[in-house]
């Protein structure tokens, strides 16, 4: 069955993997938006326990969660100055690999539509933003991000809203692409779609096997021909 879609994770995988210390980068943007450094130590460590408490629910239970829950668990007003430092502390770990954009290029010019899903706490407007600015977003034909939806991935509820935002295609006519065994390959395989491991030596190992391992995002399309042809 030729390949009719191919859908994306998106941190680690159409962006390059960063080990990030969250409770450093929390503290870092409580500094920045102005909060006193009196409550500076205690402000960051209730916004990071309170993500880490979202994030394990999500990797428990499948639920997903918002960046405001995060501020209303740790009783923090998520003003602009806030949400601006948040923005900022996190767009060295946002830019997309160099090898995307072609990528997302070609299935466009092979008449593969391009969609993305990810487990997220951000807004589609925090996303549309990055991938603006990287200058990727019109060569997106549709995006699912867990902020907006019930479940996190591997919910295969969340796999179906991600095909039914390229299209509804048949899941056997269709890739996913992630940097997480367990999330990525095994949540997409259960649908009935192919799963492409982008692997990182930090991100849990799971027991699966995965339809192709790429180390990087340029081996992708010659998998997608093969499948096509």
């Amino acid at each position: 069955m030729a390949i009719e879609a191919v859908i994306f994770d998106w941190g680690g995988t159409l962006t390059p993997w960063h080990d990030v210390d969250v409770g450093a980068l929390w503290h870092g943007v409580c500094a920045s938006s102005g909060i006193s450094a009196e409550r500076l130590a205690e402000v960051a460590a209730r916004l990071h326990a309170a993500e880490d408490e979202v994030w394990r629910r999500a990797q428990s239970e499948h639920r997903s969660g918002t960046l405001d829950e995060v501020f209303a668990l740790a009783g923090v007003e998520p003003t602009e100055a806030l949400l601006a430092a948040d923005y900022d502390a996190w767009t060295p770990h946002t830019f997309i690999d160099p090898a995307a954009p072609p990528l997302l290029r070609a299935l466009r010019e092979r008449g593969i539509r391009v969609g993305i899903l990810s487990n997220t706490l951000r807004s589609r407007d925090w996303h549309e933003r990055v991938f603006e600015r990287d200058g990727v977003l019109s060569l997106i034909d549709g995006a699912v991000y867990s902020s907006e939806i019930p479940y996190t991935k591997p919910h295969r509820e969340a796999f179906q809203a991600a095909l039914d935002a390229v299209g509804g295609p048949d899941p056997a006519a269709c890739v996913f692409v992630g940097d997480r065994p367990y999330e990525d390959v095994h949540g997409s395989q259960q649908l009935g779609m192919r799963g492409v491991l982008v692997p990182h030596s930090s991100v849990p190992a799971w027991d699966c096997t995965p339809d192709a391992v790429i180390a990087e995002l340029g081996e992708l399309l010659g998998h997608i021909d093969r499948w096509s042809a």
